[in-house]
């Protein structure tokens, strides 16, 4: 971050900002109720207070006591956060002020203005959070003067050396559109259908990040989940072949996946596709490297069972931090919060595999957004940070027309691989067998034959290339009579 910026105290608004805000500038909040505006500004003073700096909080509508008790029950250390309070009290009401020859406007600005004043001078404080600012219109005559009031009241705090964050509660009858053009900055908190989000629309001398970003508000606070631009991160790494352990395999992919590819196994249910992935892992970890497979569909005791019950020893991999299964419920996150998952993974812990089980169920944390152009910026991503991508895409249908993928991410792909059934006629009976396929490499060569696949208890097996096989992308593939070469 740089040093002339100061932290607002959540990391991933720190980056959407493009590392904090500039000091000694004012700064709009705006959004509905429970939006998280109050939240941010807990945020934006606890930083402040973490860093020994002066801060003041001062407030036009929750009383005092009850934005402590909150603040606590958020687990923000505001004890010695010293709070303005210019909420009305209950004497307001029992009282039943009037006022005759004055409007009330006039009357109460004075003694507001004098409080404000004598409590900045006093605490004369380096961050100031206000909230809300719009209760300032009921103390102005007009919206002229409302304007006027408010840039002079910014200036006052900002010549004392204070950067100040302060909410509005833009109605139809009352916008806020003045205190967008005043501020330096304004970030709008939305609760949309979809979830919340957080957009900067304004940011004076400074980049930011636009668009909407995903936001949730938890029982510690407020947490960011930046938008994703694949292009702003890249590291370096050799594009060699990795092996998935298995001779027949490679020979098929000329030499296995590539580094910093991003691959579709695709095919029906219980073919084998996440079985297949999972042991390119397993010779990752052999050569020391980590890998991550997120699995949308089904449980982690499931998929263990599955994959020992085949010699690919997960939990073994599990152990030795060689690999590391998260399962991802997709009703429950964005794709901006597992776009966040995936780089945490691999900045902080060097991944260099990661598997997607399956698109289908990715698809369901979409929540309305396009399925591609999210999955476009997180395998860019991981493209330019030398990471192999192993995407699972099941197939509806168990037979039929050949058929890739079918919510039109082939283009994605760098290297295409498929599995499907066989119907084996033998002399006696019927069989179902497995084959595996490739259709697509970008950056080598690949066999254009299909070779039998098996998996069984003692891994996976892989046939020589499977001769006298007719139509094998057709709906029915035929056997002719040379079925494998010897």
């Amino acid at each position: 971050m740089s040093e002339n910026r100061l932290s607002v105290g959540i990391t991933g608004l720190n980056e959407v900002i493009g590392g904090g805000l500039i000091p000694q500038r004012s700064y709009l909040v705006r959004g509905g109720p429970g939006t998280g505006k109050t939240t941010l500004g807990f945020h934006f003073l606890a930083a402040g207070v973490a860093l020994g700096e002066k801060v003041l909080f001062i407030t036009l509508g929750e009383p005092e006591a009850q934005l402590r008790a909150n603040a606590q029950w958020l687990g923000f250390d505001i004890e010695a956060m010293p709070f303005l309070d210019l909420s009305p009290s209950s004497e307001f009401f029992t009282k039943v002020q009037t006022y005759d020859i004055f409007s009330a406007s006039e009357v109460e600005r004075e003694p507001t203005t004098q409080k404000i004043i004598e409590q900045v001078q006093a605490v004369k404080p380096q961050r100031v959070f206000l909230d809300a600012i719009t209760q300032f219109r009921y103390l102005a005559t007009d919206e002229f003067q409302f304007r006027k009031q408010v840039l002079s009241f910014l200036r006052f705090l900002v010549e004392g050396g204070a950067t100040v964050v302060f909410t509005s509660e833009g109605t139809l009858s009352a916008p806020d559109d003045d205190l967008q053009f005043i501020s330096d900055g304004v970030i709008y908190l939305e609760l949309l259908p979809e979830g919340r989000t957080l957009s900067v629309t304004k940011l004076r001398g400074s980049n930011f990040r636009d668009g909407r970003h995903s936001l949730r508000l938890t029982e510690t606070g407020m947490q960011v989940f930046p938008r994703l631009l694949p292009d702003s991160y890249q590291q370096d790494f050799i594009a060699e072949a990795i092996s998935s352990g298995i001779p027949e395999m490679d020979e098929l992919l000329h030499g296995g996946l590539e580094r910093g590819t991003v691959s579709v196994i695709s095919g029906p249910s219980g073919v084998g596709k996440t079985t297949v992935g999972i042991q390119f892992m397993k010779e990752a970890a052999a050569r020391g490297e980590r890998s991550v497979v997120y699995i949308f569909e089904e449980s982690t005791s499931t998929l263990l069972h599955r994959c020992e019950s085949v010699n690919i020893p997960v939990q073994q991999m599990i152990d030795q931090k060689s690999l590391s299964v998260i399962p991802v419920e997709p009703l429950l996150y964005s794709p901006d919060e597992f776009a966040n998952m995936v780089r945490t993974e691999v900045e902080a812990h060097q991944t260099r595999i990661v598997m997607i089980d399956s698109i289908s169920g990715y698809q369901l944390s979409m929540r309305g957004q396009d399925l591609v152009s999210n999955l476009h910026a997180l395998c860019k991503y991981l493209k330019n940070m030398g990471v192999t991508v192993i995407l699972i895409n099941e197939i509806e249908t168990l037979a039929g027309d050949f058929r890739m993928t079918e919510i039109g991410i082939s283009y994605l792909a760098d290297n295409l691989v498929f599995i499907r059934y066989l119907e084996h006629q033998l002399p006696t009976r019927t069989e179902i067998c497995k084959a595996i396929g490739v259709i697509k490499k970008r950056v080598s060569n690949f066999e254009k034959t299909l070779r039998e696949l098996d998996i069984t208890r003692y891994g996976i097996k892989v046939s020589k290339p499977i001769r006298g096989l007719r139509g094998i992308l057709s709906a029915a593939p035929l056997w002719m009579d040379v079925e494998t070469e010897d």
